[in-house]
């Protein structure tokens, strides 16, 4: 059986504009509530920055909405997945999110995850288990990976995921990632050069995006180590020379970006020209923080709409890039386009970038350091 959806995708204004054979803007079927931006983490490669000193706390009222529009533009395909920061920190908040969804009879939510800190005892992990089938949850996403356990202990994890097996079935519970959880790296404890050597490793083994934090030491780790590479070498073969899988560009897999030694020229960005187009037309999803900023797919820091303002249907009906000069650019020349404007005001880069997210993460901390485009480049957790 297909899924039903509710709105035709000629009804986006884009997509009315366009020719019929173009690539079109994709409807929105899923979405992430990012109920808090505080996390007891502050994970090296987290994409939305969020930390111990961050806040927020998604209304119950905001988080229906939401729910509510996502099925209003999907119908029964829409899946809802609740995030953070970390959700369990609001435990009793997040009860009443389910419950309230219950109530208005909105459906399961589709996946809640976790990094796990508070499996601190059978009984709570039970006890927690229990309520949230009881109010609907499908599956359970737990994450275990050297970034995470530089925080959390790898035995409270195991606990939790042989009891969620137990309780839930092993078809509804996710571990990220399970290699780490079957042989666990120790973190703690380790100094700074030991630290990347595990970063880089597992960089390797599951590539991330280089946005919010992970656009800081992480990409700086990998583009140092593009440098030697790239001596006598411009192509994107140093990809493979520097560890990471056949050196193909991909949308995870890093694609450097090489800038003159000395200098803040354009050539900084001339081996990875690549647009937005795909990443905006593409994204079958959005998240939405707990203030109603909304981000297409995992662009963390760009706001394409707030759901406080404006309903999530009429965000997606009303989306156009040429709406947005800036959104334009990145949409027709990508992060690339954006670095003369930087450079005129001021701008100075690092001699090489990890990828085009590093270039356009980089860029947009410049930008709102200058208070530039700031309705758009928001909001301040997600910036350093």
């Amino acid at each position: 059986m297909y899924p039903i959806f509710m709105i035709d995708l000629y009804e986006n204004v884009y997509n009315e504009q366009t020719a019929r054979d173009a690539p079109k803007f994709k409807l929105w079927r899923s979405a992430g509530l990012l109920l808090t931006y505080k996390c007891n983490c502050a994970c090296e490669f987290c994409y939305y920055n969020c930390g111990p000193d961050k806040g927020g706390l998604m209304p119950v009222e905001t988080t229906v909405e939401a729910w509510q529009s996502l099925k209003a533009l999907a119908g029964d395909a829409a899946k809802i997945h609740l995030t953070g920061g970390e959700a369990f920190l609001y435990w009793d908040h997040l009860q009443e999110v389910l419950r309230r969804a219950q109530g208005e009879k909105l459906g399961k939510v589709d996946l809640i995850e976790t990094n796990g800190f508070w499996a601190t005892s059978e009984r709570i992990i039970r006890e927690r288990l229990k309520r949230l089938d009881e109010l609907g949850t499908v599956r359970l996403k737990i994450s275990t990976d050297p970034f995470h356990q530089e925080y959390v202990d790898t035995e409270p994890l195991r606990r939790l995921t042989a009891i969620a097996t137990e309780v839930l079935g092993p078809d509804r519970v996710l571990v990220r990632w399970q290699k780490y959880l079957d042989e666990p790296v120790e973190m703690k404890g380790l100094s700074p050069v030991e630290q990347e050597q595990q970063y880089f490793r597992a960089m390797k083994d599951y590539p991330c995006r280089f946005t919010g934090r992970a656009a800081g030491r992480l990409a700086e780790l990998v583009a140092s180590s593009m440098l030697p590479c790239f001596r006598g070498n411009s192509s994107g073969g140093s990809l493979k020379a520097a560890g990471f899988g056949d050196g193909q560009p991909s949308r995870n897999h890093p694609q450097p970006i090489r800038q003159a030694q000395g200098s803040a020229s354009l050539e900084a960005a001339t081996q990875c020209r690549a647009n937005c187009q795909s990443d905006f037309l593409g994204a079958k999803g959005v998240h939405i923080d707990p203030f109603g900023n909304v981000f297409s797919g995992t662009c963390s820091g760009i706001i394409v709409g707030n759901v406080n303002e404006t309903p999530l249907e009429d965000i997606w009906r009303q989306f156009h890039p040429a709406q947005s000069e800036f959104i334009n650019t990145l949409f027709h020349f990508g992060p690339f386009g954006l670095l003369d404007k930087a450079m005129k005001l001021g701008y100075r880069g690092p001699r090489i970038y990890a990828d085009k997210c590093h270039l356009c993460t980089r860029l947009r901390q410049f930008f709102f350091n200058h208070g530039i485009e700031n309705a758009i480049i928001g909001p301040a957790e997600c910036y350093v």
